[in-house]
């Protein structure tokens, strides 16, 4: 095991040095040892490098918020190991890792296997929510359900001490670094991109997986070029421990390939100094020469308003009042205004604007658009205890009626929200 240092992530290498090099990531909630069954036939013939999430295994609690910080903290552990290029698996969160790593880095990943995975994982609103409830609550709600989540009724039932020692891999786990990776989970859709992987690829899954199954499988295949489906029986959502034998043998017939490919290194394409694409901050450059007779022409801020109105207050509301073609004029509106141009500025972070729209609602009492705002309060990162201050502080400068009313409101809502 590694110390690690804030750009990387903690590892362990198994098999001969010289050896082709692949790559297992983890699911969400468990550690590296979720591969261990695989481990003895893939040292055979690979130089295997496992890595663990922030904050699970014992590793560092440096969180993360897309699955493109978490790929380029992989990118950055295997440079610091001398690794070029590589197969790579992943299960989960560890499946998104690879389709990131394949879209951004094509010149590093030889071939690739998804366990697990999505191109969309389940809905923004869902992984929202299970933050503000480990928020709330920590990890117990989620190590309570992972058996049922991750095993067959069956498995779960006949193999107790796995059962264990999966509950015990959540209870373990940061809840802060849990709840950046639902964050990432949340954002993370890469469903218009698949046809610019050109890497092969093996989408392996459970035939009884119920968090991301079949249905999803198929819809990777259907987009990635050179993708085959491999579907195990009698495996839910962690195939590699339910039924380890039967994923041992389709990845060691899909990787076999990639030997001479991991051996030679390919020239690299010139990288840029940065992982993405970045607007300068504080840089001078010549301002742009404007036609004659023309002004400058400002930006709409709608798509903007619109990402971050949806990020706020989940796809399911505005989803809702997107739908009223009556009212479309003003959602424009507030799309445009509202959160293209005041909730998108830096002046305040995403935190305190919602208590200031907090205290703004109560005061007007707007209870209504309360309940909204408490709800997109808790996703933002307020704790139910903070919102408490809130009405407090309301209760003080804008009365005690208002602030009554209002506590009505926002207790149903942190009930409702806050119940695992």
């Amino acid at each position: 095991m590694s110390e690690t240092p804030t750009n990387t992530l903690q590892y362990r290498v198994d098999g001969p040095d010289q050896a082709p090099v692949l790559v297992l990531g983890p699911s969400l909630g468990t550690t590296m040892h979720m591969w261990d069954r695989q481990i003895p036939e893939l040292t055979r013939q690979w130089r295997v490098v496992r890595f663990d999430l922030p904050g699970h295994g014992g590793a560092p609690a440096r969180s993360f918020t897309t699955v493109a910080e978490l790929g380029d903290r992989l990118l950055a552990t295997l440079d610091e190991l001398g690794v070029q290029r590589f197969g790579y698996a992943g299960c989960s969160i560890g499946g998104a890792v690879g389709l990131d790593l394949a879209l951004r880095a094509p010149h590093r990943v030889a071939s690739l296997a998804l366990i697990a995975a999505s191109p969309r994982f389940g809905s923004a609103d869902e992984f929202r929510q299970r933050g503000v409830v480990v928020r709330t609550h920590g990890l117990e709600p989620m190590a309570r359900t992972a058996p049922e989540q991750w095993f067959t009724p069956g498995f779960a039932a006949g193999q107790p001490a796995i059962v264990e020692w999966a509950v015990q891999m959540v209870r373990t786990t940061d809840p802060g670094c849990y709840v950046g990776a639902c964050e990432a989970l949340a954002l993370f859709d890469v469903r218009d991109a698949l046809g610019r992987i050109g890497v092969p690829a093996l989408v392996l899954v459970g035939s009884d997986d119920q968090v991301t199954g079949p249905a999803e499988a198929r819809t990777l295949v259907a987009g990635i070029a050179d993708a085959r489906l491999a579907v195990v029986p009698g495996a839910s959502h962690l195939a590699p421990v339910e039924q380890p034998g039967a994923v041992t043998d389709l990845l060691t017939g899909h990787f076999a390939g990639i030997v001479h490919d991991t051996q030679s290194a390919l020239p690299a394409p010139p990288m840029p100094p940065v992982s993405a694409p970045v607007a300068p901050v504080a840089e001078i450059a010549p301002s742009a020469a404007v036609p004659e007779g023309t002004g400058s022409v400002r930006p709409d801020p709608y798509d903007e308003g619109l990402k971050l109105r949806r990020e706020v207050l989940g796809d399911a509301h505005v989803d809702q009042v997107l739908d009223d073609g009556f009212g479309a004029e003003f959602q424009a509106l507030v799309t445009r205004y509202a959160w293209g141009e005041v909730w998108n500025r830096e002046g305040l972070d995403r935190r305190t604007r919602s208590c200031v729209t907090l205290t703004a609602l109560i005061a007007g009492g707007h209870l209504d658009a309360l309940a909204d705002h408490t709800r997109a309060a808790l996703r933002s990162g307020l704790s139910p205890a903070e919102i408490r201050e809130v009405l407090l502080q309301t209760a003080v400068y804008c009365g005690m009626p208002a602030a009554d009313s209002a506590l009505r409101v926002v207790r149903r809502v942190i009930e409702e929200e806050t119940t695992p």
